[in-house]
């Protein structure tokens, strides 16, 4: 099944300028910028610059782009100082993972004891 992009999603404002964001870093590949609603003390999105809903549809549509992307994704995680004490790499795809814009994107969370993947919920087993 094609997956259709809708350039009215919040991170495609975003790119375009329409909605201001507290941008942490830019290159030709992708923004980065601060949650809104922060999971953690550090807690940042970046985003590809090209038009993906999910890692499937990115790795699918843009394989050249792939390794640029998790350069910047690096890159980021040491601007953030969170390499020595660690941090999470987040990517949702789908209803079943909550993703809630349709826009990929990557989360980078740290600063802080993160504890387990998934919330002890009996169904993690």
């Amino acid at each position: 099944m094609a997956v259709v992009y809708d350039s009215s999603n919040i991170f495609a404002k975003i790119l375009r300028g329409e909605i201001p964001c507290n941008k942490v870093y830019e290159d030709e590949n992708a923004l980065a910028f601060h949650d809104i609603a922060p999971a953690a003390p550090v807690h940042v999105i970046i985003i590809p610059k090209a038009q993906a809903v999910s890692f499937d549809d990115f790795a699918q549509k843009h394989p050249q782009h792939l390794a640029a992307f998790f350069q910047s994704v690096q890159k980021v995680a040491a601007e953030l100082g969170v390499q020595e004490g660690g941090y999470r790499l987040v990517t949702n795809h789908g209803a079943d993972a909550s993703q809630s814009v349709p826009h990929f994107h990557v989360h980078i969370l740290g600063g802080k004891p993160l504890g387990g993947l998934l919330p002890d919920d009996g169904l993690s087993r």
